[in-house]
Formats: C-alpha cells, sequence, structure tokens
C-alpha cells in the first residue's frame, strides 16, 4: 500500500519486536524517552520489511508503570514523547503496541491514539476484556485526556468455524459492536502460530496460508476507514 509506519512496542514482553526479526537489546527500548531521557527518534530502528520501522520493546518497560505513576501528567507521556516523532513526517502511520493489561503504559497508548484496533481473541473471557476497554475508551473522551480516541474496529482473531464457541462469541461481538467488528478474521492455523519463531510475519514467512490472505484483506480494511475517518475530520 505505499505507507511508511511505524510500529512501537510498548509491552515488556516484546513479542511484537521478535515477531519481526528484530532482537530485543537493553537500553533499545522507549524506556528512557519516556522517563524525560532522549528522544523517542533516537530509538528507531530499521526493520528488514521495506516501509516498516520499529521502536522495539524490552523487559526493562516493566518498571515504567511504577515510575511514571511519580511523575506529573502520568498519562500524557508517549503522547509527549512521540510528538517530535509525528512532527518529523516520516511516518504515515504509527502503530501502538500495547501490554496485555490495562496499566499505565496501555493507558497512556490510549491517551495517544487516534483510534484503537482491537483484537479478539474468538473466547469466552475475550468478551470481559473488551467490554472493559470500551468503558475506559469512554471515561479518556469524556474526561477530557482524549476526546478524539474512537474505536476503529475489533479484529476476530484465531477464529475456527468448526467450534460452536468460536461462531457463538462472533455473533455476540457481532450483535454488540455492530459495523465496528472488521468483516475480515484472522483464522487458527498451525503456520500463523510458527511464524514469530521464525521471526516474520506471517506473509512473509507462508504466503499462502489462509491467515496471510486474512492479513491483507484486513489491512485494506483498516485503510479504508483510516481514509475514511480522514474525510470526515476535513
Amino acid at each position: 500500500m505505499g505507507k511508511k509506519v511505524l510500529l512501537f512496542d510498548l509491552d515488556p514482553q516484546a513479542n511484537a519486536t521478535s515477531g519481526v526479526g528484530v532482537e530485543k537489546t537493553e537500553g533499545g527500548s522507549a524506556y528512557k524517552p519516556l522517563l524525560g531521557e532522549g528522544t523517542l527518534l533516537e530509538k528507531v530502528q530499521k526493520t528488514a520489511y521495506k516501509g516498516l520501522d520499529i521502536i522495539p520493546g524490552e523487559v526493562d518497560l516493566c518498571a515504567v508503570d511504577i515510575e511514571l505513576a511519580r511523575t506529573e501528567n502520568y498519562l500524557l507521556r508517549v503522547s509527549q514523547a512521540l510528538k517530535p516523532v509525528i512532527d518529523s513526517g516520516r511516518f504515515d502511520i504509527i502503530l501502538l503496541d500495547c501490554p496485555p493489561s490495562l496499566g499505565i503504559l496501555t493507558m497512556n497508548a490510549f491517551a495517544a491514539a487516534d483510534g484503537l484496533l482491537v483484537p479478539l481473541q474468538c473466547e469466552y473471557f475475550a468478551l470481559e476484556g473488551i467490554s472493559m476497554v470500551n468503558r475506559i475508551l469512554t471515561q479518556l473522551r469524556d474526561n477530557g485526556v482524549n476526546a478524539r480516541l474512537e474505536l476503529l474496529g475489533v479484529v476476530m482473531t484465531m477464529y475456527d468455524g468448526r467450534t460452536k464457541l468460536a461462531q457463538t462469541v462472533v455473533s455476540e461481538v457481532r450483535e454488540h459492536f455492530g459495523d465496528k467488528v472488521f468483516e475480515t478474521m484472522i483464522p487458527r492455523t498451525t503456520k500463523l502460530a510458527e511464524a514469530p519463531s521464525f521471526g516474520k510475519p506471517i506473509i512473509y514467512y507462508d504466503k499462502y496460508n489462509p491467515a496471510s490472505a486474512a492479513y491483507e484483506l484486513l489491512a485494506q480494511e483498516v485503510a479504508e476507514r483510516l481514509q475514511a475517518g480522514e474525510r470526515a475530520t476535513e
């Protein structure tokens, strides 16, 4: 699609980092810039994939929640740190990969973002998590922390149409979120599970896998929604 994308890994587990073949290195994360030491632009690294750069994650991000809680405007540190990156004009899209919890880092990402793209596993407990995300999104908007924040969409992942549970979860999510749920669903496949261990996105690991086709369709859907949002703000 020709877009220049920055993947900002805010997860201490750094799965997004290893998933694109970038090695986790001590001091490579956003830890220090988020505490006011240095800039995020200094942390940007190239990946092996054209148009994709990354600010890698690393285990030191575990301490950021505690450190940020002691600072003023602690919910705005990611937003403030990202401003020079945005102003540089180097990237068309910045993706913030959040930890799998609603801690201070995740809340910072929500405060910095224009939209939330929520991956939802086709399992029962995932339904509880997304309802909580929706409540927090509303609170952040109503409290003035991020009035522009919108739910870009929900993408169903690890879908296995052979199971009644997956069908039920998808049905309930579509009933609750309507057209906010992407039409494309990411299927559960063995190759998709293997790809991260080789440091490759599924499209590069096995381009003929059903999950590869699904992610390409999802990218098109996301791009269409982003373009629609840009037109609405003009």
